[in-house]
Formats: structure tokens, C-alpha cells, sequence
């Protein structure tokens, strides 16, 4: 079995990537990809451990894109991480988050919530500073009762603390890709609310940019949902797969490797997603 969308520390997960190895184990899986958000800092890091334990790690990251004014997600898979373009991509992006970090301290603190951008940071282990550290911030000061309430509150669109970083586009994010020899595919479809028109007419639009993959299979979906999705993949001949989006704590109610109805999905996902390196 397997999971191809997970978080470490290096992004806005709560185990570290060693951790998520040692998880996958014992959860019985053959192959993890880790995907944090702009960031490929944390895989160097799981390698060791995933030889010794003889789990098949993929070398991933989740890009946030604009997509005609919504933003998407998009996962990539088996990247070369000693791509220049690509280092140099995520170098700017955490500049433009680091912009983002201090706009949103600001805002809190003109509506009278006292916490400073380093208190934030303790928060973070090792990697990029990302909204959940924020909810952190918010609950453990007492602001809120939890992560939800964080967002609701003050840290979700429209809210008083809200703050739209700069975002790449998604055609940006696919060349980027493959330019690092990877394969990108748009990750949960179904959180964007879009028609099930509009959602055939993107993907048609993101499959001519270069497009491979819909995860399809995703906590979140239900039956009916995860079925068009595969309909899709099938009418545009992108490939299916699907990951569990594991945080840690910080999305306690999804557990590594329990990704469609509480199942797991099976290596054959993944050996099909290879074909095309192949």
C-alpha cells in the first residue's frame, strides 16, 4: 500500500520526515511520497530512514497555483531536487511567504492579538512558516479553542487577518515540473468547489499544459466524487492517484495511508505513475 500526499515539519505537518518513515512502517506502506508546501528541504532527510526500514520514498512537493483567479494545488513527483530552476523557484517563494508572514502579524496585531512573527517561528521546527503556524500561535495564546477557529476567525479568506500571498501560475508550476524531470498532477479537485463543468473544462486546460495526473483518491471525496474524478483521468488520459494530505496534528481526524473510505489504495497507483518516467 501506499501514499503519495504527506507533510513533515518542513512545511505545515507535525512529524518530522524521519517520523513519517518510521509512521509509513508501521502503518505497513511500500512507498510514501513526502509533498510539502514549496519546499523539498525535508527529503533529504527521510532518505536514511527509509532505506533502513526498506520503504520506497518519492521525491514530491504541492505548489499553490493561480488558475484563472482560484487557487489550485499541484503535486510533483520524482523530481530531480538538484534542479537549478527549481532551487531557484523555492527561493523566491519563500521570499514572497516571508513578505506574506509580516503582513499578517501586522494585521493581527492592529486588531489587538499580541503575537510576534518570532513566536510564530518557535513554532516551526525546522521549515517554511505556513498559516497552520499561525493557528498554533492563536490557540496555544488562547485566542481561539482550535486550528478551525483560527481560520474561521481571523486567518480564512474574507476574515480580519487574511492575507493572499503571491502566487505562481499553474502553468509556471507544471514547467517547473518538468523541467526538474517530475510528474505533475492536480491534487484534491473536489476542494476547489468547482462545477463539475468548470472542473472538466480545467483539467482539459491544465492536461494541454502538461498535466499527467488527478488525484483522485482523497479522505475528503465521497463514492459519487471520486468516481467522476476517475472518469475524468480516464477521458483525458491522465493518470489516477491519491494520498491521505497527512498533517500530523494538525489534520488529526486524516491517519497516513487510510486515503478513500478509510482504505488504503494499492501499489499498482503508483507503478502505473511510472510508466511515464519509463
Amino acid at each position: 500500500m501506499i501514499d503519495l500526499h504527506t507533510h513533515s515539519t518542513y512545511s505545515d505537518g507535525t512529524y518530522s520526515p524521519q517520523e513519517l518513515i518510521t509512521l509509513a512502517y508501521e502503518k505497513g506502506l511500500k512507498a510514501i511520497a513526502i509533498t510539502d508546501h514549496d519546499t523539498i528541504d525535508g527529503i533529504n532527510y527521510a532518505k536514511d530512514r527509509a532505506k533502513e526500514l526498506n520503504i520506497e520514498l518519492i521525491n514530491g512537493i504541492e505548489f499553490s497555483a493561480d488558475y484563472k483567479g482560484i487557487e489550485i494545488h499541484i503535486l510533483g513527483y520524482f523530481l530531480d531536487i538538484t534542479n537549478k530552476n527549481l532551487l531557484a523557484l523555492l527561493k523566491e517563494l519563500e521570499k514572497t511567504r516571508e513578505k506574506r508572514n509580516l503582513e499578517l502579524i501586522e494585521k493581527l496585531n492592529n486588531i489587538g492579538v499580541n503575537i510576534s512573527l518570532d513566536y510564530v517561528k518557535s513554532l516551526s521546527s525546522y521549515g517554511l512558516i505556513t498559516k497552520a503556524h499561525f493557528a498554533t500561535a492563536l490557540l496555544k495564546k488562547g485566542y481561539v479553542k482550535n486550528r478551525n477557529e483560527a481560520f474561521s476567525l481571523y486567518l480564512g479568506k474574507g476574515k480580519p487577518a487574511y492575507v493572499q500571498r503571491v502566487l505562481i501560475s499553474y502553468k509556471e508550476a507544471i514547467n517547473f515540473i518538468l523541467d526538474a524531470k517530475g510528474i505533475p498532477v492536480l491534487a484534491h479537485p473536489i476542494i476547489y468547489k468547482m462545477s463539475e463543468k468548470d472542473l472538466d473544462i480545467a483539467i482539459k486546460d491544465l492536461k494541454n499544459n502538461g498535466l499527467c495526473g488527478i488525484e483522485c483518491y482523497y479522505p475528503s471525496n465521497t463514492l459519487n466524487q471520486t468516481n467522476f474524478l476517475i472518469c475524468l483521468a480516464k477521458k483525458y488520459n491522465l493518470k489516477i492517484t491519491g494520498g491521505s494530505d497527512f498533517h500530523g496534528e494538525n489534520r488529526p481526524n486524516v491517519s497516513l495511508g487510510n486515503i478513500f473510505l478509510e482504505k488504503q489504495i494499492d501499489y499498482k497507483i503508483l507503478e502505473d505513475l511510472k510508466t511515464i518516467r519509463r
